[in-house]
């Protein structure tokens, strides 16, 4: 099938790239003039393991390619995908909506009668209610397109994966079109052949999915921060707590993992986007407040132990960073814990050295005013006090008894729970993590 992509950040090159995968010709349309030539030469402009090699692959067969012309992408195809982003509003807890809104009216005029264009970007509910409307009103006289959603649930750092394997797929449709449901299925046969669900449902419940399941999924990581926070009172330990917890099929270990809590470009913008909707609604959404209260008090705690390490002054010390992507796997520096830590001891008056395998660039656009380091020993060269805040497996892999030589004083603070205590502590090194021992 002839498919487009309309929106080839992130999600948008990642979903061109696997739906060429799945036997398609495909065409990206982004109005990004320097990424469009990236990813024509088959290399995305962000880290995304995989993606590259599905790029290059696809870009060279002539199955895939990518244009800045919405009308190229109106005349290629009749089946649209919509992977615009849709950041939250300056200054409000909102999803701007501005680039989904432009990608519709400059596409509308340009479709022929019986196209289906299917939303994938993350938005609040009944927003397709109001595209639908918008499409309407810029459609030519007498042409009639169809309008569904399909949200996306992809991670970062395992895009691709979740793209070509995911756990399931919904798929919101107005009432009665079986032609737009048989049209998807036709596109996705691949993937449901393996068993993958198929979700069918109405537009607001497809839309509301998305945002219910990233609220979900703080709310398991905000709850296990919280029993951190039980433990770091008790001398328990929250591992010990979790692994436990995960033995309960009703609970589940996913999302289960304590720590300095999440952050990037997308689960705190929908938390956000998501309570703003259902308080314009009229929903009480005090325990969703109450999730993004928690996860913001991990990165506060971590701050506050590090001064309590530090004799309760930072001021002049010399505080090593390793990470500063909001996950391993990623360069994305969005809302990132590690970032958000350093930022606030620099301010305090810390000396703050930042390595990270991936997102250096990024961290040094976003905080000029912090130090880098090109390795891990570099970084905690002449240290006071390690911080492992972003937890790559190239630092779980470290020696610290090679590291100790470098340092000022071994103390480190092992914010992300997987670095092994017993091992640090038999080098000499001073451990501290949160909600353990």
């Amino acid at each position: 099938m002839k498919l487009t992509v309309i929106g080839c950040g992130h999600l948008g090159a990642t979903h061109a790239a696997a739906l060429a995968e799945l036997g398609h010709q495909v065409l990206g349309m982004d109005t990004d003039p320097a990424k469009v030539a990236a990813l024509n030469q088959g290399r995305a402009p962000f880290v995304e393991p995989g993606l590259n090699d599905l790029l290059a692959k696809h870009t060279a067969a002539g199955n895939l390619r990518f244009t800045t012309s919405c009308t190229e992408a109106a005349a290629f195809a009749d089946l649209h995908f919509l992977d615009v982003g849709t950041p939250q509003q300056t200054g409000s807890s909102a999803y701007d909506l501005t680039q989904l809104r432009t990608a519709v009216r400059h596409l509308a005029p340009l479709l022929d009668d019986g196209a289906l264009i299917i939303g994938r970007s993350t938005v609040p509910v009944g927003t397709a209610t109001q595209l639908r409307h918008l499409l309407d009103e810029h459609l030519r006289d007498g042409v009639r397109v169809r309008l569904a959603w399909s949200p996306e649930f992809l991670r970062e750092s395992l895009a691709v994966q979740d793209t070509l394997r995911p756990d399931r797929i919904v798929l919101g449709l107005e009432d009665g079109d079986t032609t737009g449901e048989a049209r998807f299925r036709a596109v996705h046969a691949d993937i449901l052949a393996t068993g993958t669900p198929l979700v069918v449902t109405d537009l607001p419940t497809a839309e509301l999915i998305k945002g219910a399941a990233n609220a979900f999924l703080a709310t398991k990581i905000s709850f296990i921060n919280l029993m951190a926070e039980l433990c770091e009172h008790t001398g328990a330990d929250v591992r010990h707590l979790a692994h436990a917890l995960g033995h309960d099929p009703r609970i589940g270990t996913a999302g289960m993992r304590p720590g300095l809590g999440y952050g990037g470009g997308c689960l705190p913008k929908d938390l956000a986007g998501f309570t703003h909707r259902a308080e314009e609604l009229g929903t009480d959404t005090g325990l969703l407040r109450e999730v993004a209260s928690i996860n913001q008090r991990r990165r506060e705690r971590t701050v506050a132990l590090a001064h309590e390490l530090l004799g309760g002054d930072v001021t002049g010390r010399r505080i090593a960073i390793w990470g500063a992507a909001f996950k391993p796997g990623t360069d994305d520096t969005r809302d990132s814990p590690a970032l958000a830590v350093a930022d606030t001891l620099q301010r305090a008056g810390a000396e703050i050295t930042i390595h990270d395998p991936a997102a250096l660039e990024n961290a040094r656009r976003a905080h000029p005013q912090l130090t880098y380091a090109e390795s891990p020993i570099r970084a905690l060269t002449d240290a006071d006090l390690l911080l492992h805040l972003t937890d790559w497996p190239q630092y779980a892999a470290q020696d610290p008894s090679a590291l100790a030589r470098h340092v000022a004083a071994p103390v480190v603070i092992d914010a992300r729970g997987t670095l092994d205590a017993n091992r640090w502590r038999t080098a000499g090194w001073s451990f501290h993590a949160l909600g353990r021992r």
